[in-house]
């Protein structure tokens, strides 16, 4: 299933696009009061099944104004997201230089990460439905 992960947010909405074998295709920041329009092309363009929507900051808003697109929505529980996706930047884009030599743990993304966060928002919901066709 191809899910779209979504980090809602007050100034800026992560979205990022999971597909059924575990592949990125897709990352980007929007602006909350164009994400509509900036998500249409990408549900016919992938294929998109699925919503997921980060429980967060203007999370039922944000869940509320994609179900309008008419596929199924799901809140995802969010929690630790935030360093998750710090640590996934770092792994998808080494430091290098001299800023190699310093722990991740400590280094700041150079931009911001919201686009990593809906990826881990779109796993977690795969992961979920893994767990309910176990069963």
């Amino acid at each position: 299933m191809t899910v779209l992960g979504v980090d809602p947010g007050s100034r800026k909405v992560g979205v990022a696009v999971l597909t059924a074998n575990g592949e990125v295709p897709f990352r980007a920041i929007f602006r909350p009061e164009s994400l509509l329009e900036e998500v249409r092309p990408l549900l016919e363009r992938y294929r998109i099944e699925a919503i997921a929507v980060g429980g967060g900051t203007r999370g039922t808003e944000t869940l509320d104004r994609l179900g309008e697109l008419g596929l199924p929505c799901e809140r995802v529980d969010e929690t630790s997201t935030t360093l998750d996706a710090r640590k996934l930047f770092f792994e998808a884009n080494p430091p290098t230089g001299w800023r190699r030599f310093i722990p991740r743990g400590m280094l700041v993304p150079p931009r911001p990460i919201d686009d990593f966060a809906a990826e881990l928002i779109a796993r977690r919901f795969a992961e979920k439905l893994r767990g309910r066709s176990d069963r």
